[in-house]
């Protein structure tokens, strides 16, 4: 049996979930549709903390997700797939697009911002890559993506995140680069009057 036909059977038991365990099914609709707005806002509240450790996790963060969204962009035309629901009769909870599946931006972006902040604060951000899983594993069960798909696009924010972490630590001009353009930004902040805290020292 191959990975295609492996990855369809493990597809065919989670979606078999939305008939079965159909009391799950709303919330399953929210991880798919919703849930990816609580990382924006995630993202935008770390900013406005004030604390400059958390603006270099954003920065980093972000600057990893142009990376894992290009790197999918790229993989999905080189790699094209259907989605499940183009070729098989699958229960599908939620509207969307007959593109390319793999890999999934969803996970993609989920866990490119999990693990960005898993990086810098390890307590919270095991919260936010057990939400990011739970949103990659709805988009199994509403039958838009295979779990191949999912695992894929993990991967890639997952391993986005932690190269750019890497280079803004080790790299001095990244360094150097990521530091100026806040102090930039906090010297506007100062001059409309507004503080921030230094916050707890930097992981880099």
């Amino acid at each position: 049996m191959g990975i295609s036909q492996i990855d369809e059977l493990v597809f065919q038991f989670i979606n078999q979930g939305a008939v079965t365990l159909s009391a799950l099914n709303p919330l399953m609709r929210f991880l798919s549709e919703k849930a990816e707005y609580l990382f924006y806002l995630g993202v935008i509240v770390y900013w406005f903390t004030l604390i400059h450790k958390n603006r270099k996790m954003v920065i980093t963060t972000l600057f990893a997700a142009c990376i894992g969204f290009g790197l999918g962009s790229i993989l999905s035309h080189f790699f094209y797939r259907d989605r499940p629901f183009v070729h098989h009769t699958v229960n599908q909870l939620i509207e969307h697009s007959a593109n390319a599946s793999f890999p999934s931006d969803h996970s993609i972006g989920a866990f490119v911002i999990a693990t960005g902040i898993w990086l810098f604060r390890k307590k919270e951000g095991s919260i936010w890559l057990v939400l990011a899983s739970l949103i990659a594993f709805s988009r199994i069960w509403n039958g838009v993506h295979y779990p191949g798909d999912v695992i894929a696009g993990a991967f890639i924010g997952a391993i986005s995140a932690v190269i750019c972490y890497q280079m803004f630590k080790r790299w001095s001009v990244a360094h150097r680069c990521l530091n100026a353009s806040i102090h930039l930004y906090e010297k506007v902040e100062k001059k409309m009057g507004i503080r921030y805290k230094k916050g707890q020292s930097s992981n880099f």
